[in-house]
C-alpha cells in the first residue's frame, strides 16, 4: 500500500486539545443558562453579540418590515431555492409510510410515523448570513408536519440589526416565531425555554465549534438532528480534474472558517504536487481569503495513493461531511462508499450546489459521525412509534404461555404475572361434563 501524505493539517493532539477548550466554555454557558435562564442569555447576547433588545422575538409586523426591505429578485431567488428543498423532502416523506400487519392470527403489529410537536431551528449568522439554512431546517420541520417551528439566528455584526434575507427565508419557510439571538445561548434558549419562548423537543441545525458541542451537551435534554460543523469536505480526485477546479472547490469550504477541513484524495501526482501553487495562486485573489487560508493551513491536507482501493479505504476512514467525486469512474466510488454525509458527483457539480440551491439538505454529519448517522431530511423529525393490538382469546393465550415461559427465564416474575393473567383469563376452558 502506498499513501502519502503531501500536506498534514494539524495533530490529533492539538485538535483534541482544541476541543476540550470548547467543551469546557460550552459547559459553562449551559450551567449559567440552566441556573440564571433569561438573565444569563441576555449577558451572553450582549456580550457575544452586542445585543440586548427588549424583546427578542420578531413581531409580525416587525418581519413584514424587514421583509419589505429585501430586493424581489432576492425574494425570488430565495422562493426559488426553497421550491427545490420542498419538492425533494416531500418526496422523502412520501417514502414513509404507516405500516400494519396481522402477524400470525390474531396478532396486530404496526407503526406511526409521528411529528415532534416542537423543534428548535439554527440559523448560523456572523460574518457569513446563513440564509440556506433557514430552507433547511424550518421549511423541512414543516414538511414533516411539525406543529410549532422556531427559528433563531444572530444579529449582523456589520449593521447591529436582524439579517434580512435570513429573516425572509425564515419567514417563507414556516417559522412559527423568529427570534434574534446566535451562538450557543441560542441553543441553550430554545432547550430550556428562554426569553419567551416555548421548550423545543427538538433542536437542529448546522453550526461552529460551540454550537455543535452545545448540541451534544443538551442531547438528553432535547432531541437534536446530528452534530453538524465545522464543515468539511473530501475532494476524490484522479485527471478527470484539473487543478483549478480542484482547488477552487476546497478553498469553497475552506472559506467557512479557520478550522473547517479540506481534503484533497487523489492518485494523481501532477495533481496533488500543483495544489500548493494553485492555492497561493487563488487565495491571492479571494475577498474570504483571511479565513480560507488559515483554514487551509491548519487543516488542509493532501493525500496521494496508489489506487483507487486506496483511496477508497482512506475516504471512509475520514468519514467527510461532503465528499465530492471527480474520477473519471465515479461509481467505483458511489457504489462502495460507506462513510459520508453527502455525495457531489462529477466535475459538473459541487458543493456549493447542495448549500444553497440544488434542493438535497445541507446540514450534514460531521466529525466522522457520517459512520452512523446521514444528514438532516423529514425523517429527523418523525418519530417512528411502534404498537400492538390483540384481536382474539386464542392469540392472547398463545403469546402469553409463551411470554411466561420467557419471563421465568429472565427472572421477571411480574412479567410472568401478566402473561400469566392473560392465559387464565383467555385460555380454553375445560368442559364440564355431566
Amino acid at each position: 500500500m502506498a499513501i502519502h501524505y503531501i500536506k498534514k493539517g494539524i495533530t490529533e493532539a492539538d485538535a483534541t486539545a482544541n476541543q476540550k477548550k470548547t467543551r469546557q466554555i460550552v459547559e459553562g454557558i449551559l450551567e449559567d443558562v440552566a441556573t440564571r435562564r433569561d438573565v444569563a442569555i441576555r449577558e451572553l447576547s450582549q456580550k457575544f453579540d452586542k445585543w440586548n433588545p427588549e424583546s427578542f422575538r420578531l413581531s409580525d409586523e416587525k418581519i413584514q418590515e424587514i421583509v419589505a426591505t429585501v430586493p424581489k429578485k432576492t425574494q425570488e431567488d430565495i422562493k426559488w431555492a426553497q421550491a427545490q428543498v420542498r419538492r425533494f423532502a416531500q418526496i422523502q416523506k412520501s417514502s414513509l409510510s404507516d405500516v400494519e400487519i396481522e402477524t400470525i392470527p390474531g396478532v396486530v403489529l404496526g407503526h406511526k410515523n409521528i411529528p415532534v410537536n416542537s423543534a428548535g431551528c439554527y440559523v448560523p449568522g456572523g460574518r457569513y448570513p446563513m440564509v440556506a439554512s433557514a430552507h433547511m431546517s424550518v421549511l423541512t420541520a414543516k414538511v414533516a408536519g411539525v406543529k410549532k417551528v422556531i427559528a433563531c439566528t444572530p444579529p449582523d455584526p456589520k449593521t447591529g440589526l436582524p439579517p434580512a434575507e435570513t429573516v425572509t427565508a425564515m419567514h417563507f419557510g414556516g417559522a412559527d416565531e423568529i427570534y434574534i439571538l446566535g451562538g450557543t445561548q441560542a441553543m441553550a434558549a430554545m432547550a430550556y425555554g428562554c426569553v419567551g419562548m416555548p421548550e423545543v423537543d427538538m433542536i437542529v441545525g448546522p453550526g461552529n465549534q460551540y454550537v455543535a458541542e452545545a448540541k451534544r451537551q443538551l442531547f438528553g435534554k432535547v432531541g437534536i438532528d446530528l452534530l453538524a460543523g465545522p464543515t468539511e469536505v473530501l475532494v476524490i480526485a484522479d485527471d478527470n480534474m484539473d487543478v483549478e477546479m480542484a482547488v477552487t472547490d476546497l478553498l469553497g469550504q475552506a472559506e467557512h472558517g479557520p478550522n473547517s477541513p479540506a481534503v484533497l484524495l487523489t492518485n494523481s501526482k501532477e495533481l496533488a504536487m500543483g495544489v500548493e501553487a494553485e492555492v497561493k495562486r487563488q487565495l491571492a485573489t479571494l475577498s474570504t481569503a483571511d479565513i480560507a487560508s488559515v483554514a487551509w493551513r491548519d487543516y488542509g491536507q493532501v493525500i496521494l495513493c496508489d489506487t483507487y482501493e486506496e483511496m477508497l479505504e482512506v475516504a471512509d476512514d475520514i468519514a467527510s461531511e461532503h465528499v465530492q467525486i471527480n474520477t473519471s469512474n465515479p461509481d467505483y466510488f458511489v457504489d462502495n462508499l460507506t462513510n459520508y454525509g453527502a455525495l457531489f458527483i462529477g466535475n459538473r457539480t459541487n458543493v456549493a450546489y447542495g448549500d444553497k440551491a440544488i434542493g438535497t439538505n445541507h446540514t450534514l454529519p460531521t466529525k466522522k459521525a457520517g459512520r452512523y448517522t446521514g444528514g438532516l431530511w423529514v425523517g429527523k423529525f418523525i418519530k417512528t412509534c411502534s404498537y400492538q393490538k390483540i384481536l382474539t382469546d386464542e392469540a392472547s393465550a398463545l403469546v402469553g404461555e409463551y411470554c411466561s415461559r420467557l419471563c421465568e427465564i429472565e427472572g421477571f416474575m411480574a412479567h410472568k404475572a401478566q402473561a400469566d393473567l392473560r392465559v387464565k383469563r383467555y385460555g380454553k376452558k375445560e368442559e364440564v361434563v355431566a
